[in-house]
């Protein structure tokens, strides 16, 4: 079985993501399997137009000419083409491989109200090529791609009605999980009050409302896991807030090469704190999850109701009473605990592999 992924990012190259990061994972774990993989991206910074990551064969196309990048797909030659969200590529990949099978797995599906929050927030720089972006997510074709997919899932099961919707299909997508590593282990809780902020220094993320709460709660360990994408924004961060002395600015870390620093910031961890305006069951939730972290959000949708099941959902950005509440009695360790048996049962690592698999082959039966 060869298997080609149609993404917009696989964590490398200075182009770091949710999105990539699982492209990334289950690529890597199914060659564990013994399956082909290859990958087609746009082509960020150094990157060459064919390179080798974890043994997945990756063909990148220059992004301002995306929808003339037929080629690498010809040459990937799988037996199953997976776009990892739809987008043009995927009409792309079907219009150049139409005899092979098609899978999608919505990952964010955006209608204009999230579209009109992302132009809001985005940097200057990157509101000049907002415009591509959205055609290149949001088009005819694109949408058309979704209804001729061979099979479409979803990688969060709150999500699956509205990806129904805005594609305008007569069935309900699946759900397909991202693969979640649980620890070997018991996590190795720090003695005193530890939380994370793992995501992108960008304004959407409103990494300053965590480093706001730092300063309140001056006996609690912050660690700042991240790096923004507006260099002068990050310097504001750090001018502000870079000196004090219970906030560890990490900078960006890659998972994939300081896996166990990576690890041992979330083994640490009491609470991952999310700050974003939106998101869409972030992979960060997912992770800190798996480690016992309860989750502290106020983004405006709490998919599969994560933060207040596993943690504590804040209205009117109200973190620190959140806060407050997971630390008071160790309410966070129960909310921790319940999420990890959550990541266990619904997205553990190797039955989210099988379960991929178990896709494939149907189609191809």
């Amino acid at each position: 079985m060869k298997v080609c992924f149609v993404a917009s990012q696989i964590f490398a190259w200075n182009k770091y993501g949710g999105f990539g990061s699982v492209t990334r994972t289950i690529g890597r774990e199914l060659i564990r399997r013994g399956i082909e993989v290859s990958a087609v991206v746009p082509r960020r910074g150094t990157q060459k137009t064919n390179e080798d990551l974890d043994g997945i064969k990756v063909y990148s196309y220059n992004p301002a000419l995306f929808f003339l990048s037929r080629k690498p797909y010809k040459l990937c030659n799988a037996d199953i083409y997976h776009s990892q969200e739809p987008s043009f590529s995927t009409y792309l990949a079907m219009k150049t491989m139409p005899e092979r099978k098609h899978v999608i797995t919505c990952r964010d599906p955006r209608n204009k109200h999230d579209w009109s929050v992302f132009y809001k927030y985005w940097t200057r720089s990157k509101k000049l090529t907002f415009p591509l972006s959205y055609i290149y997510e949001n088009n005819y074709f694109t949408n058309q791609s979704v209804k001729m997919a061979d099979a479409v899932f979803c990688k969060a099961k709150s999500i699956i009605p509205k990806a129904r919707a805005l594609y305008k299909l007569n069935y309900d997508p699946g759900f397909l999980p991202n693969p979640i590593a649980l620890p070997s282990g018991e996590p190795e809780k720090a003695k005193n009050p530890t939380v994370c902020f793992i995501g992108r220094l960008d304004t959407i993320k409103r990494p300053q409302i965590f480093c706001d709460l730092a300063e309140r709660f001056p006996k609690v360990k912050f660690f700042l896991v991240g790096k923004s994408h507006d260099s002068g924004f990050g310097r504001y961060l750090g001018k502000k807030y870079g000196t004090l002395s219970n906030l560890e600015m990490t900078g960006f870390i890659d998972q994939f090469s300081s896996k166990d620093r990576f690890a041992r910031i979330l083994e640490q961890s009491w609470i991952l704190v999310n700050t974003s305006v939106r998101e869409c069951l972030p992979i960060s939730y997912l992770e800190a999850a798996a480690y016992k972290c309860a989750i502290l959000s106020g983004t405006e949708e709490d998919h599969e109701d994560f933060a207040r099941r596993f943690g504590c959902y804040v209205r009117n950005d109200d973190y620190a009473s959140g806060l407050k509440f997971l630390l008071e009695d160790n309410n966070w360790k129960e909310l921790g605990e319940k999420g990890q048996e959550y990541i266990r049962k619904n997205y553990e690592l190797n039955m989210a592999i099988d379960r991929h698999i178990a896709a494939y082959k149907a189609l191809l039966s």
